[in-house]
């Protein structure tokens, strides 16, 4: 018979399932956690603020593909929390979030730092677990971890009074750790069914005069690029990606026509338009992807292949809806089409050379996207690779030249907020991204708005030492909400002007971390030869640079506003 008390069972379970690393902050409700990790192999992360205990496990989530952990105590700092959690579940991310909770016998008092942690987390999880008594852990740690990894991946929160965490539990044996399933897991299409759906997948294939390949991040795995990359090589179709799709495949490749949506290529959104099929993989069709939806590709079939099956039929009808993992799906499509030996139709090549001929529409005069674009140069200059290097921005316009104009070189080398748009997200992110793959340097391009949301975490920078460029575009605005106001409400900037903005620069200087402004020839500054230690690099921008292209709302993408 095993004796332990319900922390005790949290932190053997952590362990059993491959956890190493956590980030957090400790609070009352969830000290006797934090005493038993203290005794534990587990490295425990100190953060500055909850919401940044969830973006560093995000940070890690998303550069390996595996469910990382992350801890709050109740109340304000689970509410703290609650944003990374939303973030993740929309860019189905892979988390465990622990929870501490009042004493049982308090819940529903309005106790000290009491709050409906269930309730509040239920609408932006993929699941969420309260547990009664210890013995309930030995089951739900378990599943939490099962659940967040298998099929789409997303958060899963357990909320754990104080109580439970001190009660002793008696139990025979410790259960095994949760299962991770790659393939969907409700609803998916297999067998007979998946044979016949290839097949006439195929057969549109074979007839279409303008295919589009779009890519979502479903796709930006190294495995489902793999197999992306293996389909094009024997059906060079134009490929187009999400925000999130990008990276899925190299920017160079020749099949790249760039990122569809509010900001996509003129090229993209053209090739969108036109299409008269469509592979859809890992997609949601969003709305910022689509724009008008009905415009998006109005002629064009749909071959949806997504692995949560609410997403298929959802925005737009498919033509074919096949549930599955872009990763076990691509490649029999692709042999299909190999064993019927299918070509592109002479006006199919010529629409290609059409839609590469196009020009982006993206500026050639903005600063910050001179700079973006020539990072990997720089890097080079100071002796890295292209793999050396890990993208993480913010959200806002820095964001979007980030997108437009940097080289992804492979996948999960972009590191952003997607759906969420979450401002703070970069720093704490590009931390944990840091943490989880040492060799790597790690450029966290934000904005003097983003920055700010989460600046503390300088100090978690600062205090780990870990290799992070930290790339400031400063204009004293809020950029992207400047730039709509001009753009949509005849220019009323109501609050998007920074009075008195402070200076960033001293103040990472504050927290001890090297810093500077970017001058000509200064790769030295933003990728140390040493390759060790973090950096802060402020670059001074015109506030009235936007991002173009840009559609309105209510317009097709192919509408889009150009300088």
């Amino acid at each position: 018979m095993i004796q332990a008390t319900g922390a005790q069972i949290i932190v053997k379970l952590l362990e059993n399932q491959g956890v190493k690393t956590a980030a957090g902050i400790p609070g009352g409700s969830i000290l006797p956690l934090y005493d038993e990790l203290l005794k534990s192999s587990i490295e425990h992360i100190l953060v500055r603020q909850e919401q940044a205990g969830g973006f560093f496990a995000q940070g890690m989530a998303r550069t390996k593909g595996e469910t990382a952990v992350c801890f709050a105590t109740s109340g304000p700092g689970v509410m703290n929390l609650l944003t990374a959690i939303a973030d993740a579940r929309v860019d189905s991310i892979p988390l465990v979030a622990i929870t501490g909770q009042v004493n049982s016998h308090l819940l529903g008092t309005d106790a000290f730092q009491e709050a409906d942690t269930f309730g509040l987390s239920f609408p932006i999880t993929k699941h969420s677990i309260f547990i009664h008594s210890p013995e309930e852990l030995l089951s739900a740690i378990p599943l939490a971890f099962e659940i967040a990894a298998s099929g789409r991946p997303g958060p899963v929160l357990i909320d754990i009074p104080r109580d439970v965490q001190t009660k002793q539990a008696f139990f025979e044996q410790w259960p095994l750790p949760g299962r991770k399933v790659k393939k969907a897991v409700r609803f998916r299409t297999e067998g007979d069914v998946l044979v016949k759906k290839i097949e006439q997948a195929v057969d549109i294939i074979s007839q279409a005069q303008r295919p589009v390949f779009y890519l979502g991040g479903g796709c930006n795995s190294p495995e489902a690029s793999r197999g992306v990359l293996s389909f094009l090589e024997y059906l060079p179709l134009p490929v187009v990606t999400s925000l999130m799709g990008l990276g899925a495949i190299p920017s160079a490749h020749p099949c790249f026509t760039g990122m569809v949506g509010m900001h996509g290529s003129r090229a993209a959104n053209k090739a969108m338009y036109e299409s008269d099929v469509v592979i859809a993989c890992g997609v949601r069709f969003d709305d910022r992807a689509t724009g008008l939806t009905k415009q998006f590709c109005p002629e064009a079939r749909i071959i949806h292949i997504d692995i949560d099956a609410a997403e298929v039929n959802k925005i737009l009808s498919s033509t074919i809806g096949i549930i599955g993992d872009v990763e076990s799906v691509i490649p029999l499509l692709g042999g299909v089409c190999s064993e019927r030996k299918i070509v592109l139709s002479e006006t199919a090549a010529g629409w290609i050379k059409e839609l590469k001929n196009t020009e982006s529409g993206y500026p050639e005069d903005i600063a910050a996207a001179k700079i973006i674009s020539s990072l990997p140069l720089m890097a080079e200059k100071a002796g890295y690779k292209a793999e050396d290097l890990i993208i993480v921005t913010d959200v806002g316009q820095h964001q979007m030249w980030t997108a437009q104009y940097y080289p992804f070189a492979y996948p999960r080398q972009f590191l952003t907020s997607g759906s969420l748009g979450t401002m703070g997200f970069g720093l704490p992110t590009a931390i944990g991204a840091a943490f989880a793959n040492p060799g790597k340097r790690v450029v966290c391009i934000t904005g003097d708005g983003s920055i700010q949301m989460n600046i503390q975490e300088l100090a978690t920078l600062a205090e780990l030492n870990l290799d992070v460029t930290v790339l400031l575009f400063d204009n004293e605005v809020l950029g992207m909400v400047r730039q709509q106001q001009e753009m949509l409400f005849n220019k009323a900037y109501s609050a998007s002007i920074f009075k008195r903005p402070p200076d960033l620069v001293s103040v990472a200087q504050a927290y001890g971390i090297i810093s500077g402004d970017f001058e000509e020839n200064s790769e030295n500054i933003l990728f140390p030869k040493s390759h060790k230690g973090p950096r802060f690099v402020r670059i001074c921008i015109n506030r009235d640079d936007n991002v173009y292209p840009f559609v309105p709302a209510g317009k097709k993408n192919i509408d889009s506003i150009t300088k």
